[in-house]
């Protein structure tokens, strides 16, 4: 069987800007600098060092950016990101030397290996910082400018119109929620709102646009405001924007409009006794305080009036206190009838038996984004050759002309937190389909050093919970729908994490592995019923392998407990696998960096001493 290496095609940005600051700050360590003083290694160097890093990060943001559309930015940043590792590598072997000699120190009967000699530090600091040095250099020529943030490519604002003919799967939730637009509110709440929740391109503004121009919700209300609201949550441009819609356009705008105070009151006044209907979409602002504050005028409102509020996180909907409705994804069917809209002339695809049976492979690729179905059809119109319409099947999804599902699902990635966003690049290990728990995910964090704690008041294990549940109200992880306790990414959500990790995680998709990424850091594989030395054979050509994971796409016995139960037979028949013990002894105690070493559920019967060696 030919062999094959999944590994994602752009650069490392994700896993730097959180990479160096742990840097430094080990680098600032007491620890650190008792060493660097003890072993009269060359304090300059040090701060050159240091020095060569602050110079590469100021540009870090934009070279981001730039990454996704300029091969030579993603070839710096691939660059970059291998000496950042090598760095790390080196103060991980001068942290295990200084305790070498802390233990020598404090008894000297014992005898600890020797991984490094103090020359090898030095030199090993040149090397790095000659690189970064080069890398530095090429700023100006790579057009990299310090400070700027990422920004993606200019969404135009959303309005309330629809084409109602494009919309398929959402009559159940459009009925849903216009059944609680027109009740009367029995909370406390004299404004009722609700939430639409759910990834980018799932169809959450649709929804809210159908609803909104739905006759029986236009007659019950007496004013109507729709506002896009976007990342950059403006107070005083949403306060406008309702006030104009609420007064059909013409307000008496305050001398000073941008005044809130007076805004504010002009709007309180032009809701008051009114029972109104106000859409918020595209909402990112979690801030509490910050919602609580644009509420302030609607108080006014009659009981019965209503707020539709659209967003990726289920952190909006809990500070707006509102009922929450999690979007679900378009069936195979629905999302096949959206592509063909879109992709046929009238949708007919019969006159076209051969595009109808590879368009509907296209669409599984999909899984039920209505997004994906919509740009790829749009794309697709009129092109009659099979060759094109396979080649569409066998993409990358980042690899299509003029998409815009990538731009609508990086713009959730790039305002991730930098310490999350290596946490969810590191989740390209996963296979597409695999499920996984909270807790062996927040493991593997906590094993590669992402979780960084900013104060003493949090253990290892809360900061990775507060990472996860991040990413789940974002909708980055979904629950998965046959196993309560485990979680899922969405096939596109995987292929933008597989895309940001760069060339440093790779997963072994086949039997053999024939072409390893020369800078690879992170490898999951399949586990099969015999794993052969032949099948890893390659990897003694990777010396800074830091992950050697092996998983398997469904859920073993020993983690089903009703079903280790009910079927021991199978229990016993999936846990006979087989390693070949040249893979411990001969493979792995060469790796010497080895943060995460997973062998579980082989019948592992001789290991020698020198394992311990990575241990």
């Amino acid at each position: 069987m030919a062999g094959a290496v999944a590994a994602g095609g752009g650069g490392g940005g994700a896993l730097l800007a959180a990479s160096l600051q742990v840097l430094f700050d080990r680098m600032a360590s007491r620890d650190f600098l008792t060493f660097f003083r003890e072993q009269k290694l060359s304090v300059a160097l040090h701060k050159k060092l240091k020095i060569k890093l602050l110079a590469v990060q100021v540009v870090l943001n934009d070279a981001e950016a730039k990454q996704i559309t300029n091969s030579a930015v993603k070839d710096w940043m691939d660059e970059l990101t291998d000496a950042v590792y090598d760095a790390e590598d080196l103060l991980d072997d001068i942290t295990t030397e200084a305790l070498r000699c802390k233990m020598e120190y404090s008894d000297p009967r014992t005898q600890v290996r020797n991984i490094i000699s103090v020359e090898g530090i030095e030199s090993r600091v040149e090397e790095i910082t000659d690189t970064l040095e080069f890398l530095a250099q090429q700023k100006d020529a790579l057009g990299l400018k310090e400070g700027v943030g990422e920004k993606l490519s200019n969404r135009w604002p959303t309005t309330s119109l629809v084409d109602e003919s494009g919309v398929y799967g959402r009559d159940g939730n459009k009925e849903e929620i216009v059944e609680f637009l027109l009740s009367s509110n029995a909370s406390e709440n004299k404004i009722g709102v609700i939430t639409l929740v759910g990834m980018g391109g799932i169809g959450k503004t649709t929804l809210a646009q159908l609803v909104y121009k739905d006759r029986r919700v236009v007659d019950w209300f007496d004013l109507k405001a729709w506002v896009c609201v976007s990342e950059e949550f403006d107070l005083v441009r949403i306060t406008k924007t309702i006030l104009k819609g609420v007064t059909s356009g013409t307000p008496e705008i305050p001398s000073d409009d941008n005044d809130l105070n007076l805004l504010q009151c002009k709007l309180e006044e032009s809701l008051s006794r009114k029972k109104f209907l106000l859409v918020l979409d595209d909402v990112w602002n979690e801030n509490y305080n910050d919602l609580e504050k644009l509420q302030l005028p609607f108080s006014s409102g009659l009981r019965g009036s209503k707020i539709v509020v659209t967003t990726r996180s289920d952190k909006v909907a809990r500070a707006m206190r509102s009922v929450g409705i999690d979007l679900g994804q378009l069936s195979v069917e629905d999302c096949w009838s959206l592509f063909a809209k879109h992709a046929f002339g009238n949708g007919e695809s019969s006159p076209h038996p051969k595009l109808e049976e590879i368009g509907k492979e296209i669409v599984k690729k999909f899984k039920g984004l209505p997004l994906a179905a919509k740009t790829l059809g749009a794309a697709l119109y009129s092109e009659l050759r099979v060759k094109e319409w396979e080649n569409v099947l066998n993409s990358k999804m980042w690899d299509l002309p003029n998409d815009e599902i990538l731009p609508a699902l990086r713009l959730s990635y790039s305002l991730l937190p930098s310490q999350i966003k290596r946490c969810f690049a590191y989740c390209a290990i996963f296979p597409k389909d695999y499920e996984f728990e909270k807790e062996t995910l927040m493991l593997l964090w906590m094993a590669e050093g992402f979780l960084q704690q900013t104060s003493g008041m949090k253990t290892m294990e809360e900061v990775g919970d507060g990472y996860f549940l991040d990413l789940v109200s974002r909708s980055f992880f979904q629950k998965s729908s046959i196993h309560k306790s485990y979680f899922v990414m969405h096939d596109l959500i995987n292929d933008l994490a597989q895309l940001v990790s760069g060339k440093f995680i790779a997963q072994l998709k086949d039997h053999k592995i024939n072409e390893i990424p020369e800078k690879l850091r992170h490898l999951s594989y399949l586990r099969s019923e015999y794993d052969h030395f032949e099948r890893f054979q390659t990897l003694n050509e990777v010396s800074g392998l830091r992950t050697f994971l092996s998983l398997d796409l469904w859920i073993l016995p020993l983690q089903d407990k009703v079903s280790k139960d009910r079927y021991p037979c199978l229990f016993s028949y999936l846990l006979d696998f087989h390693l070949s013990d040249r893979i411990c002894n001969d493979l792995l105690v060469r790796v010497q960096y080895l943060r995460v070493l997973s062998l579980g559920y082989y019948k592992i019967t001789y290991l020698s001493d020198s394992i311990g060696l990575v241990l």
